[in-house]
């Protein structure tokens, strides 16, 4: 007694536009393999239009070819695969079926090897026809500059102020690299954010940006900003520095440097620092919490802590609009923070 296997089918729906052509090339052996006749031609033509390699398409008709009664067919294709496939591809997949081939054809192989721009009497089919997608080339997208404030030649000049160089540093040989962690236009303009994410960090370089001038102007601090102090405390340090930057119709810098350390910085405590930041000439200051809304920003002309004024204008009193922190770093144990105030629109007071 015999029983027959039942054989299943599913069907489905397959978008052969938007898939692989390996899998094109897969499903039309497999939908050979069970005879489906309709579905196997219509691969087969799409194949022949589709970027697959020639190889490939060689496996597949040796697979399909069934000789000796195919031996005009392997011929024909064998004198397709010759002239579009490479010389080792045609060692490798073809040679093994040259008894079967025509001889004529494989004295038109020699010919080719040694003299390809010489004619062959043998019928060559033509190419399949294959679509090259070309990539767009790719848009290189635009280096985001470290500040809104300053640029890579004022970055130089501070950092020869920091390091003490008597020789600038120049655009090729800066020592510190910025990475931005706040921006007044993104964080907020209260004070309070400051003390937040500057709290722990040393090395950080105030900049701020006048409005309705050129000037830009503020301050470094070699030590750590300390945000949690009951009362509020001055730091001493000899190597702080006020500052002002040529810029626009500001034709030469300022540098400024600290002549009474002990009053160098001042780490306000906790119930102060809604108000600001101090490095005792140069205080920004906001009595509503938010530099934008008040004019109490101010740089001191008489010297009291540092070693010269750096405000070109008349006025101590000044706006400025916009703030950002940049962090600066030679490496993880000598990082740096830049915080950049760029045009607030607030006014500080000792």
């Amino acid at each position: 007694m015999t029983f027959d296997t039942p054989l299943y089918i599913y069907g489905g729906i397959v978008d052969l536009e938007n898939c692989e052509t390996r899998f094109i090339y897969n499903l039309m052996l497999a939908s050979d393999e069970f005879e489906l006749e309709e579905l196997t031609n219509k691969l087969e033509t799409l194949i022949e239009t589709t970027q697959i390699d020639e190889v490939i398409v060689w496996n597949y008709v040796i697979k399909k070819i069934s000789y000796p009664k195919d031996d005009y067919s392997i011929t024909m294709f064998t004198s397709y695969c010759y002239f579009h496939l490479s010389g080792i591809e045609v060692l490798d997949k073809i040679e093994p079926y040259k008894k079967i081939s025509d001889k004529q054809l494989w004295k038109d192989i020699n010919q080719h090897l040694i003299a390809s721009e010489r004619p062959v009497k043998s019928t060559i089919l033509l190419p399949r026809s294959v679509l090259v997608r070309e990539l767009p080339p790719r848009a290189e997208e635009p280096k985001e500059s470290f500040s809104t404030i300053i640029s890579e030649e004022h970055a130089a000049e501070i950092s020869t102020w920091i390091d003490r160089k008597t020789t600038a540093y120049t655009l090729t040989n800066i020592p510190y690299k910025f990475e931005l962690i706040l921006r007044g236009t993104q964080d907020g303009f209260a004070p309070q954010t400051f003390w937040n994410i500057c709290h722990g960090h040393a090395c950080t370089v105030v900049l701020v940006k006048v409005k309705e001038t050129d000037e830009i102007i503020r301050g470094y601090n070699p030590l750590t900003w300390v945000n949690n102090n009951i009362k509020g405390q001055w730091v001493k340090t000899k190597d702080s520095f006020i500052f002002s930057l040529k810029n626009g119709d500001i034709q030469n810098s300022i540098l400024s440097r600290v002549k009474k350390p002990q009053f160098a910085i001042l780490n306000r405590s906790k119930n102060d620092q809604i108000k600001g930041t101090t490095f005792f000439d140069f205080s920004m200051y906001s009595d509503k919490s938010n530099f934008t809304l008040d004019n109490y920003c101010y740089c001191n002309s008489h010297c009291y802590g540092y070693a010269k004024p750096i405000k070109s204008s008349s006025s101590e009193y000044f706006s400025i609009i916009n703030y950002e922190i940049e962090e600066e770093g030679k490496g993880e144990e000598d990082s740096c923070i830049f915080h950049m105030i760029d045009r607030f629109t607030g006014i500080c007071i000792l």
